[in-house]
Order: structure tokens, then C-alpha cells, then sequence
């Protein structure tokens, strides 16, 4: 099994689903297979190859998901990287990894053209917004990608084939990419849903950064068990979140510390406010 399959394999029995929401948008399973096989055909017509790898500089969006498992199913490696980062430490990355290829968006243009300009490897970028604001050798137009019909690669490769780099913060020097397998991946995903117990009944809700491996395999997870993921992008607004898990029903939500202690302050809270909330990971 390859990473890719969690989406196919849950597009199959439940394409009409919803896989992720995000503010107002919800895109089902069958949309987003479909919407990643474009994407990837068209990744492999620009000279996208296996091994190749592609930066996903990109928030919390339905459109990060979609580039992911594009990446994977043209048989490429993807590498997200945090919005926050600055040029200079993108370009680092953009180097040291060789990317043939950067997936962006358009608020972060200005930032990834500065750091594309500074690498040699990169030969084509995708603006997931479709403007102007990000300046590559070839700019490729998201729209276009998912509008036009194509089918990926029937085999990109084998369960050792490198599938993942997740760079470190780069704190304490220059930050260094972890590299994961498919099968890494894969046998981490087992092992963690089959002790939570995950299933397609499951909601889960994250405002991790996709960049952040945590956050990463929140969505990991909940593609390979066919659940539903509600994606926001920050717990800067606490009781926003804390009414989200009201809204949707969520069953699932992933924390760090920080988040903890900001929830054990809020005082209006009693027992019995979230009936559907199965679980809390940290």
C-alpha cells in the first residue's frame, strides 16, 4: 500500500462523503480523487517525475490536501513547508531538497517568488489562487489543471519509494529534512487510527499546520479511515473552535499544550458540552 491508496481505496466505497471541510467549503471524496488526479496529470505533463520533489507552501486548505495526494499519485515527494516561513529559510529548503516543482498560494506569493529566483532546481510553480502574485520560470494555473480531465500514472511506485521530507524548524541551525517512506508513513497511520480506534463515522478537527507533522497525519489519517476532516487555520480565536466542535459534531480533536491551557482558563465550559467528542490526542 502506498499513501495515495487511502484516498483512492476511501473514494471507492464513499465518493458522495464528505472528506474535508474548511470555513463554508466541503469537498467530497469523489472530488477530491478526482480533483488530485488532474492535478497529478497535469504535474506529469509539465516533467514531473518519480522521486522529483514538489514544496507545498501552502495553509490550512482544501487545495493543500488536493496537492498532496497529487504529488504522491504522480510518484513524487512532497515536502510542506510552514507559511510562516521566510524566504530565505524557503529557499534553503527549496536547495537543499532540489524541488523541481513549488505548489503556493497567492498571499504567500511574494515570499515563494523571492525564494524560487534564489533556486536553480525549481522548474515550475502552481498559484492554487490563480493569481499573479508569485513570479516562476512556469506558473501553472490551478483552475485549468482541475478542469481539465487526466489520469495519473497507473503505477508511480513501490511502498519503499520515498514519499514524504518534513523539515525540521531549523532552531538550532539550518533545518533538516526527515525523509519518509511510504511504507513509513502507511505503518505509522495503522498503528496510531488502529489505537484511537478511527472509522468513517469520525470527525476530527484540526487547526494544526499541515507543515507540522502532527498536523500532517490528522490529515493522513483521516483520508485512510474515510473520516471527515474540519480544517482551521489557527486557535487564535478559542471559543470560535471551541463552537466549530459544537457545529459539526466533532468526535476527534488533536492539541498541543499551549491549546490546553487556554481551554482549562475558559470557565463557561461544563461537563456535557460536547456529547459527540470521543477523543483528545496530544
Amino acid at each position: 500500500m502506498r499513501v495515495e491508496d487511502f484516498l483512492v481505496q476511501s473514494a471507492q466505497r464513499q465518493a458522495d462523503k464528505i472528506a474535508v471541510i474548511a470555513g463554508q467549503q466541503r469537498m467530497s471524496y469523489g472530488e477530491l480523487d478526482q480533483a488530485s488526479d488532474r492535478l497529478a496529470a497535469k504535474l506529469v505533463k509539465e516533467g514531473l517525475a518519480s522521486g522529483d520533489r514538489v514544496v507545498i507552501f501552502v495553509g490550512n486548505r482544501p487545495e493543500a490536501v488536493v496537492a498532496i495526494f497529487a504529488v504522491q499519485k504522480a510518484g513524487a515527494v512532497f515536502c510542506p513547508v510552514n507559511p510562516s516561513t521566510k524566504a530565505d529559510k524557503l529557499a534553503f529548503i527549496l536547495n537543499n531538497c532540489s524541488a523541481k516543482a513549488v505548489i503556493s498560494e497567492e498571499r504567500l506569493g511574494p515570499v515563494a517568488g523571492k525564494a524560487i529566483a534564489r533556486a536553480r532546481s525549481v522548474r515550475f510553480a502552481v498559484n492554487v489562487d490563480d493569481g499573479n502574485r508569485l513570479e516562476a520560470p512556469r506558473l501553472l494555473s490551478y483552475a485549468e489543471s482541475l478542469a481539465t480531465p487526466g489520469t495519473p500514472p497507473p503505477h508511480p511506485g513501490i511502498n519503499i519509494d520515498l514519499s514524504m521530507l518534513i523539515y525540521t524548524s531549523g532552531s538550532t541551525g539550518a533545518p533538516k529534512g526527515v525523509m519518509m517512506t511510504h511504507l513509513n508513513v502507511v505503518t505509522a497511520a495503522n498503528a496510531i487510527t488502529t489505537y484511537l480506534e478511527n472509522s468513517a463515522d469520525d470527525i476530527i478537527l484540526s487547526v494544526l499546520p499541515i507543515s507540522f507533522d502532527y498536523g500532517l497525519y490528522q490529515v493522513l489519517m483521516a483520508i485512510k479511515c474515510g473520516a471527515t476532516l474540519v480544517l482551521e487555520k489557527s486557535f487564535a480565536f478559542p471559543y470560535a473552535i471551541i463552537e466549530r466542535l459544537r457545529e459539526e459534531k466533532v468526535t476527534g480533536f488533536p492539541l498541543v499544550p499551549t491549546m490546553a491551557a487556554m481551554i482549562l482558563q475558559m470557565q463557561d465550559l461544563e461537563p456535557g458540552s460536547f456529547p459527540h467528542l470521543r477523543y483528545v490526542t496530544n
